[in-house]
């Protein structure tokens, strides 16, 4: 049976996605005259990446004026467009002198931009004034070279050379140095789970000899994996205080749905302002809009460098399989089992102080004195006939779900949350 996709291009860049995990996503930074280009090039030889460049994109946008500035939300898209091609989806990508400022690296990281190695070359500026001024061009190749630190094996490369057309004197690279150590700080946070630094004040064949050797490292080998993991239960199994728990002993990201979705809502963006009537009535939002804020959140860079544990989505097999289309595959999934009863016990005596913002149960955690029991809150939402409409909801899916995913761990749920939490950890680890 032969496929036919609707959009064919999207459908390729799938395809080759499909055996493209461990292509090398690299960016490379530095201050001016650092050597990026050269080493940048070399890299991609040795590694078959498609280099690329901020000056690449905009020629190869036949709209941009080159002269023109280009906003932040167009520049992100030109850079999504560029790695989304073929070529990079099946090679890996390596991007030079991409971001320059924190701002665009978060921007790159709501795009779904996450490198898997970045290095950061570093001189001193007495060192990176005295290459600029020695700086010459190959003509033909467009390789740079240096009179003193980095001269040509081949004569008829050396006749060739010039000098660049536009030298800048040493004051004012001395300004562009200030303005990138400025910049260099934030980006150092933004990228310090995957970022090397190397000194660029070396023989270039050493400094490439260290950036080869650390883009070849496999990503987080110290530890088996990057924790990516799903948490199901009926309402009450206790899946809130779990997630944080594992979340603060990991430091992993815990993103629950029904949070998630109201901090969207609280955007005065598009996204927040189509899912906001949903959710002020009270209205299930559906599934493909659910499934593209998970995926834009699942995206950025603290969910790709440190994992992630959720909950409350998927809560039926369709949007388990659009989860996995997606490419987000947990590598573990758990279920919290406890029967309804001890649910409706758990769930209908809970009440929060709303002084405080604290939590009481009747039975497990009662209030501390008569003032604060009459002004404790109960939620409707957790009323014996609200919940039981939850409890059948949740249970209606829950064997399609089981069967969705049959590596699952059964967790009873029925028990101290610290004695769950140690259940939970046994399998993490093991």
């Amino acid at each position: 049976m032969v496929d036919k996709p609707e959009d064919p291009i999207q459908y390729l860049i799938n395809f080759l996605k499909r055996d493209s995990v461990d292509v090398p996503r690299i960016i490379l930074l530095g201050p001016p005259a650092s050597g990026k280009r050269t080493i940048a090039k070399k890299l991609c030889e040795h590694t078959q990446a498609i280099h690329v460049t901020l000056s690449d994109i905009l020629n190869d946008d036949k709209n941009q004026d080159k002269k023109q500035k280009i906003s932040k939300d167009l520049w992100s898209q030109l850079i999504q467009q560029r790695l989304s091609k073929p070529d990079c989806v099946r090679r890996g990508w390596l991007l030079e002198a991409i971001p320059m400022t924190q701002e665009e690296a978060l921007c790159l990281q709501e795009a779904g931009i996450t490198p898997d190695h970045v290095v950061m070359l570093e001189a001193p500026d007495v060192v990176l004034i005295e290459r600029s001024s020695g700086k010459r061009i190959d003509p033909v190749t467009g390789d740079i070279y240096h009179v003193t630190f980095m001269w040509p094996e081949s004569e008829e490369v050396a006749q060739r050379l010039e000098t660049p057309r536009t030298m800048m004197p040493a004051d004012l690279i001395a300004k562009k140095l200030q303005k990138y150590h400025t910049e260099a700080h934030a980006l150092k946070r933004t990228y310090h789970s995957c970022l090397k630094i190397i000194n660029a004040d070396q023989p270039h064949v050493d400094v490439f000899s260290q950036v080869l050797n650390y883009v070849r490292t496999p990503r987080h080998s110290a530890s088996p994996y990057i924790p990516r993991i799903l948490l199901f239960g009926p309402p009450g199994s206790g899946k809130s205080l779990q997630a944080k728990l594992l979340a603060q002993k990991y430091g992993i990201v815990d993103i629950c749905c029904s949070e998630l979705l109201k901090a969207v809502s609280a955007d005065e963006n598009h996204m927040g302002e189509l899912i906001k009537p949903y959710l002020e009535s009270e209205q299930q939002v559906p599934s493909s809009i659910v499934l593209r804020i998970f995926t834009e959140r699942l995206s950025r860079m603290d969910c790709t460098t440190r994992g992630w544990v959720l909950h409350g989505f998927p809560q039926d097999v369709e949007q388990a399989e659009k989860l996995q289309e997606s490419n987000f595959l947990p590598n573990r999934v758990f279920f919290l089992e406890m029967t309804d009863d001890i649910a409706i016990e758990r769930v209908t005596l809970r009440a929060v102080d709303p002084v405080t913002g604290e939590w009481y149960h009747t039975v497990y955690k009662p209030a501390p004195g008569p003032e604060v029991q009459a002004r404790l809150w109960f939620d409707p939402r957790n009323s014996e006939t609200q919940l039981l409409k939850r409890l059948k909801e949740y249970w209606s899916h829950a064997v399609d779900l089981q069967a969705f995913y049959p590596q699952a761990v059964y967790i009873n749920a029925d028990q101290d949350p610290h004695t769950v939490f140690e259940s939970l950890e046994s399998r993490l680890v093991g």
